[in-house]
């Protein structure tokens, strides 16, 4: 059953035809702007359906274009509207937010748009409302989307691999019991929940 999934996967996107890239970018695309949408299960099935490559280049080239659209949005829509709530008051969260934002560095904003985990859309929309230049942004989805991209494709790739050799995923039930059996040994000998 499990290795029929990548199977099924491919022959769902080989139906579509000229539409199976088409949704792989649209979904890519999308992703940047609404915040339900997983993106590393898309970049996956791009890598998947349409190899190394041409995964990539779809994945790479539609997200970068979908955070610089959300940035743009939020400054065109969201940013006057926040300034005017914020003035209201002088200690908010949220402008200490946005100054934190303005003043970030290029490297700082590049790492932590790479970090696979770091929720797109609100880098997008804190970075739009702020006073941040567009140019930095810019500059830092173009480097930092490529890292993601990548682990993403890789990590995907290599589960939906797994679904076809159920050896691999037993193999990672087997180090997460592991892991899971020294972190509570570890608990128990220094007792650091205790905080």
């Amino acid at each position: 059953m499990l290795s029929d999934i990548g199977t099924y996967i491919l022959n769902l996107i080989d139906s579509l035809g000229i539409f199976g890239p088409l949704l792989g970018c649209l979904l890519i695309f999308m992703e940047s702007i609404l915040p339900v949408m997983p993106i590393s299960i898309f970049i996956a099935l791009n890598f998947y359906a349409f190899g190394n490559l041409y995964g990539f280049l779809i994945s790479y080239v539609l997200t970068v274009a979908g955070c610089n659209v959300s940035f743009y949005l939020s400054r065109k829509i969201l940013k006057n509207r926040i300034d005017i709530l914020t003035k209201k008051y002088e200690k908010n969260k949220i402008l200490a937010l946005i100054k934190k934002m303005s003043k970030m560095k290029l490297k700082d904003l590049t790492v932590l748009m790479a970090f696979p985990f770091t929720p797109a859309f609100v880098i997008n929309i804190a970075a739009g409302i702020s006073k941040m230049e567009f140019k930095k942004f810019f500059f830092s989805t173009i480097i930092s989307k490529a890292i993601l991209v990548y682990f993403w494709g890789y990590i995907g790739v290599s589960l939906i691999e797994s679904f076809q050799h159920p050896i691999n995923l037993i193999k990672i039930v087997v180090l997460l019991i592991i892991a899971y059996v020294l972190s509570t040994i570890v608990n128990k000998k220094f007792d650091l929940d205790r905080r």
